[in-house]
């Protein structure tokens, strides 16, 4: 599974790339808002920040404007991958950019008709909300499983990119089915990490060693 991170904090794509865990980045409106100084700056930055793919949103909402902003996004970098909403304008702008040979990453999905249609207009990617859909009682990793099995079924490329992760069991759900990317908040990166008997066995050890080591020099000390 690649591990993209969903952010747009130069420093938190810094040390989530010094841990080797990084393969792409995903960024939106809200999350470039966030950030001072201008965003195309923000968003050259984080493109030489990265080898692989950075998905960067339109904000427009019929088709020819997305394909205008599209335009301008990929000369923010070589491995800008252009985010369009699963609407029909954005449907009708993913056909135009995949034939003009441009990288889509289909964002906002909520139902694996929504994912299968993504695919029929030639997205790079999809991109399932699960932890949106987690918050008003649905199984968001039920529709990743959906459309893994479409994709699988039909034989279609587009890769599955499970976004709004809230939690590591999100992320290893998404792995044991198969899913090809997870976008991660770098906080729940963070807690991959952790567990309660890997911290409490490595105290157990320095305990030991330190018990030891101690008892070693106090013999040594008798001696002379």
């Amino acid at each position: 599974m690649k591990f993209f991170i969903d952010t747009a904090k130069l420093d938190e794509i810094r040390q989530a790339k010094a841990y080797g865990l990084i393969d792409g980045v995903t960024t939106n409106p809200s999350l470039m808002a966030k950030e001072k100084g201008d965003w195309k700056a923000v968003a050259r930055a984080i493109c030489g920040e990265v080898n692989g793919p950075v998905s960067l949103e339109v904000i427009g909402t019929g088709a020819e404007e997305m394909v205008r902003e599209a335009r301008e996004l990929i000369k923010l970098g070589p491995n800008v991958v252009i985010k369009v909403p699963i609407t029909e304008p954005g449907l009708a702008a993913v056909r135009q950019l995949t034939d003009m040979g441009i990288e889509t990453n289909v964002t906002l999905v909520f139902s694996p008709l929504q994912a299968l249609l993504a695919a029929k207009a030639g997205a790079t990617y999809v991109s399932p909300f699960v932890g949106r859909l987690d918050a008003i009682g649905h199984d968001g990793l039920a529709l990743v499983e959906q459309i893994l099995t479409i994709f699988g079924n039909y034989g279609m490329s587009t890769q599955v990119l499970v976004a709004s992760i809230r939690h590591p069991q999100h992320v290893l759900q998404a792995a044991l089915m198969g899913a090809d990317v997870a976008t991660i908040p770098f906080p729940v990166i963070r807690e991959l990490l952790k567990h309660p008997l890997t911290d409490s066995g490595l105290q157990t050890f320095l305990n030991d060693w330190s018990k030891s080591h101690g008892a070693t020099k106090q013999k040594s000390r008798r001696a002379k």
